[in-house]
């Protein structure tokens, strides 16, 4: 069994403060296959006060040294790469196949992205011609705390240290307790990497220890937050005491529209799209919004495609689902079926339990509901499993209504041929994103939501400008070197 219980502080693995050692389970037989400890608030002030140390000197490193930087962490991200996908199979239940091609290369693909964001950033530039002697300084905001969470663990990890690191920020990282090995293999590729001591520190915690004394702490400058919507409104409470900023990635109840002229894919993908991660992902398409003139035919396509997908053991190789992180996701889903079926939508695939073959294992039957309305907790709730909720619509209008209609606004989708209709769409949708025919967002994008579903964006120049604050100077002199 894998025993990871210090923590990454100023360069140097440490012992916790306090000794409270916590258990990782394999969410595929639910039995311990790690030890980590969570930490408290003396260790967040030793990270804080390692980080402020490192932050005075870090901030002043050339862009060229911070090139270097990136460039030698995907390195040794890469050289560690199939050992990131094993860890994030055993502690999060990624089929092994998927964390491989798409959890682990997240990391890989960001790391990318900024660097070449950052060749092309100017952090010092003019502001206008009339004006000879002004200038406009990017700087780092200074100690960021960033808290991500279990089931993209690579991709959010990398979207905020990576920025963080081209922007000149120090920073201490609380991964979630329940996937916390992956981060922990982040830490040795930061070591090896050669982050200087006290750029990068990372404390495994819960929310309630290291979580709640990151935001309060008076030594942080900033709060970077991924997961789910109530969280992140304690957190913006806790930080407002000391007025920091704080950039959230919430949850998501993303509609996918289907035209009666999309592709005969369409909805067979958006089928994939919202069982990929075992739907455990805060964007993915769970309200299916179908034309009605191909309602019958859509619901039957998607009944087979839910049916025709495969639950299986995450460590075997293969193209199936794996299990939900923990015993209580595996719960909340649960009930959020029965609730579905008590509201009266019309199961048509999956339902209660676990799969055929399973008796343990926090194992999930993909599930699709049918004749589903906007009021049902089913459409309005995030689920976070592979549930999808499919509701019938007469015309453009009713479908933006009923797509814009949710508390959340982080991405929608949009299946149709009509290339003035996607345009009208994509300006009407409320919401940070906007996917068209199963096309994929170019790298350098930003990620991010409208109303609950969080502030900021993530990735691209947007993603590294959060991490930076904006001086304006006069009477600049032209004689600078």
């Amino acid at each position: 069994m894998i025993k990871k219980t210090d923590f990454y502080i100023d360069g140097q693995w440490v012992a916790p403060a306090v000794e409270n050692e916590f258990p990782v389970i394999n969410p595929a037989n639910e039995e311990v296959c790690a030890t980590i400890s969570l930490g408290g608030k003396a260790d967040v002030d030793a990270a804080v006060k390692a980080a402020r140390r490192a932050f005075e000197s870090f901030v002043y490193s050339s862009k060229k040294d911070r090139l270097d930087l990136l460039h030698e962490i995907l390195r040794v991200y890469l050289a560690r790469s199939e050992d990131l996908t094993e860890v994030t199979t055993l502690e999060m239940g990624a089929p092994v196949d998927l964390s491989r091609d798409s959890q682990t290369t997240s990391g890989d693909w960001h790391i990318e992205g900024f660097i070449r964001v950052l060749e092309e950033f100017d952090f010092e530039r003019p502001f206008r011609a009339d004006a000879p002697n002004d200038r406009i300084i990017y700087e780092g905001v200074g100690v960021i705390g960033m808290i991500t969470p279990w089931n993209w663990p690579m991709n959010q990890v990398a979207l905020k240290v990576i920025p963080a690191l081209a922007a000149g920020c120090s920073m201490i990282l609380k991964p979630s307790e329940l996937a916390p090995l992956s981060s922990v293999i982040w830490a040795e590729i930061m070591d090896e990497a050669g982050v200087p001591a006290g750029v990068f520190n990372m404390i495994n915690g819960d929310g309630m220890g290291v979580g709640s004394a990151l935001t309060a702490h008076p030594g942080v400058d900033a709060i970077s937050f991924t997961g789910s919507t109530r969280a992140g409104i304690a957190i913006s409470q806790s930080a407002a005491a000391t007025l920091k900023p704080v950039h959230l990635e919430l949850g998501g109840k993303s509609a996918n529209i289907i035209f009666a002229d999309a592709d005969e894919k369409a909805v067979k993908r958006g089928v994939n799209h919202c069982f990929q991660n075992t739907g455990q992902s805060c964007n993915a398409p769970t309200r299916m919004l179908v034309e009605r003139s191909i309602y019958d035919q859509s619901v039957e396509a998607a009944v087979k495609a839910a049916n025709d997908y495969k639950v299986d053991d995450p460590a075997k190789p293969g193209k199936h689902m794996g299990p939900v992180v923990s015993q209580m996701q595996y719960d909340k889903i649960q009930t959020m079926i029965q609730a579905g079926i008590e509201d009266g939508a019309r199961l048509v695939a999956g339902g209660l339990g676990r799969p055929e073959g399973f008796n343990h294992g926090y194992f999930v039957r993909p599930t699709v509901f049918a004749d589903v309305t906007n009021e049902m907790r089913i459409a309005r709730e995030e689920i976070f499993g592979p549930v999808l909720s499919i509701i019938p619509f007469d015309t453009e209008e009713e479908a933006v209504n009923i797509a814009n209609d949710t508390e959340y606004g982080l991405s929608n989708y949009v299946q149709t041929a009509d290339g003035a209709r996607r345009n009208r769409l994509a300006r009407q949708l409320r919401s940070g994103m906007v996917e068209m025919n199963g096309q994929s967002r170019a790298n350098g994008m930003p990620f991010g939501g409208m109303k609950q579903s969080g502030n900021g964006r993530e990735g691209g120049v947007w993603g590294l400008e959060d991490f930076l604050e904006v001086k304006a100077v006069s009477g600049w002199s032209n004689e600078d070197p």
